[in-house]
């Protein structure tokens, strides 16, 4: 079945089949919520994994603005990131292939480079001053 007659499917089910399909498909109960806004989220849900659904990196940056207590600004092509830590001064820079290099070697995360310059685990984007507390 094309994805548009599946979704379209719905507007025709009682919110007991639509119930019954949401378990089908995401393996717990429906959420307590009225029949149109349960269409919505079957149609979400039912395109999320036709299409692939959002990123990893776009849910957590939602999830934080939900949140309300942080922002967090991405590392982005051509940035330098200076963080003095027990004395020594650690540049970081940002490379145009978005690889992040510090003391001579690539790095997969920001927060692999801190764990190197501390010992302990960081956030990196905390480390070097990317996450803020949002305004109130």
């Amino acid at each position: 079945m094309a994805l548009a007659d599946d979704i379209a499917q719905l507007d025709t089910l009682p919110i007991a089949d639509l119930r019954a399909r949401w378990r089908r498909l995401i393996g717990a109960p429906a959420p307590k919520v009225g029949t149109n806004v349960l269409r919505l989220a079957l149609a979400w849900e039912i395109q999320a994994r036709v299409n692939g659904g959002l990123a990893r990196s776009t849910t957590q940056a939602l999830d934080q603005l939900a949140r309300g207590r942080t922002r967090t600004d991405t590392a982005r092509a051509g940035m330098r990131l200076v963080r003095e830590w027990q004395g020594a001064v650690h540049v970081v820079e940002v490379g145009e292939d978005a690889v992040i290099r510090w003391d001579g070697r690539d790095w997969r995360s920001l927060s692999e480079v801190a764990r190197a310059i501390t010992g302990t685990r960081w956030s990196g984007p905390a480390f070097f001053g990317l996450k803020k507390a949002a305004a109130a």
